[in-house]
């Protein structure tokens, strides 16, 4: 989906035309791609090859390379800024719309704020402006609407996204909770000849590091069990701290939520590895394997918490910053 509406928007733009419906196909292209896994999904490939070996003899065919070359590809094409589509629609349509982030619209008149020192910093708030959350453009509050949209791709404008403290703090709530059965339940229940085996997150890292292979039982144990955690605990320091407006280390808690961010998706790969188990076992009645409770409960956590980083709005961690306060100061 996400290339079909790369192409469906791109291949116009280079023809210098605005395809129909592309602010549609923008912000479903922004809203996909933090769902895109395919590195993560690669990577269980490659730990379910390697413990399917000792259950049968495996082969690597054309298609696993093939889907190696898609996987760079594609997080080549990941690393592309949306931004620069809706810059380029304004540039074709003619500067119809809001202009590209950083700048105001044509025609748009703001006082600009005055600033004694450059030092000192002067939020978007202060100086009257408002951003977009889609696609970054920077417009002039309307303190007489309602409901404010914003004028380059009609999406609602808020300062601060609603409500972010509380529905940060309920789905981390529930996150928290489903992290005890994905740890406890089993994730993966066996039979081989008449002899059964169930089996949870830490004892298939137990049966990595038994087996030889260290460097997959290190990084399942990463991605499974110190990611979770540790994506838990920032979000909770995060939610703490900007509901009781704290000045504590703002640039610190910034890179903590940047780096909640990139390591989020990767705790899905236990649960690719049980489903690819599950789908690539068929041995009859010499051997059947069924997903468990736990994995279900662990996606859960890992759905939870990408939703949990993506309610909270940093820029809570500012607010309560004093306005003198040097814009570049890194104590």
């Amino acid at each position: 989906m996400e290339l079909l509406a790369l192409l469906y928007v791109l291949l116009p733009l280079r023809a210098g035309s605005v395809p129909p419906g592309y602010r549609l196909f923008i912000r479903f292209l922004q809203w996909l791609s933090p769902w895109g896994m395919i590195e993560v999904f690669m990577l269980g490939v490659l730990v379910t090859t390697v413990k399917m070996i000792s259950l049968a003899r495996v082969i690597p065919g054309a298609g696993l390379f093939a889907f190696g070359a898609l996987t760079v590809l594609l997080a080549l094409v990941s690393r592309f800024d949306p931004h620069r589509l809706w810059h380029a629609c304004d540039e074709i349509e003619g500067g119809d719309g809001a202009a590209p982030s950083g700048e105001l619209r044509t025609g748009t008149s703001v006082k600009e704020p005055v600033v004694a020192d450059s030092r000192k910093a002067v939020s978007a708030k202060q100086a009257g402006l408002v951003v977009c959350h889609t696609c970054g453009s920077v417009q002039q509050r309307d303190g007489v609407a309602s409901h404010p949209r914003c004028r380059r791709c009609h999406t609602a404008l808020h300062e601060r996204r609603p409500a972010s403290v509380s529905r940060t703090a309920a789905l981390l709530l529930a996150a928290a909770l489903l992290y005890i059965p994905a740890n406890l339940l089993p994730v993966m229940h066996s039979t081989s000849l008449g002899r059964s085996e169930d089996d949870t997150i830490l004892s298939g890292v137990a049966y990595f590091w038994t087996s030889g292979d260290w460097g997959l039982a290190a990084v399942v144990f990463v991605a499974s069990v110190v990611v979770p955690m540790l994506k838990l605990a920032i979000l909770a320091l995060l939610v703490f701290a900007a509901h009781r407006r704290s000045t504590w280390r703002p640039h610190e808690r910034t890179r903590l939520y940047r780096l909640v961010e990139r390591i989020g998706r990767w705790s899905m790969l236990d649960v690719f590895v049980v489903a690819l188990t599950v789908a690539l076992v068929h041995f009859g009645s010499f051997a059947v394997i069924t997903a468990g409770p736990g994995a279900l409960a662990f996606g859960a956590v890992v759905i939870l918490t990408m939703i949990a980083s993506m309610q909270f709005d940093p820029r809570l961690i500012w607010d309560p910053i004093p306005d003198e306060a040097p814009a570049h100061d890194d104590s």
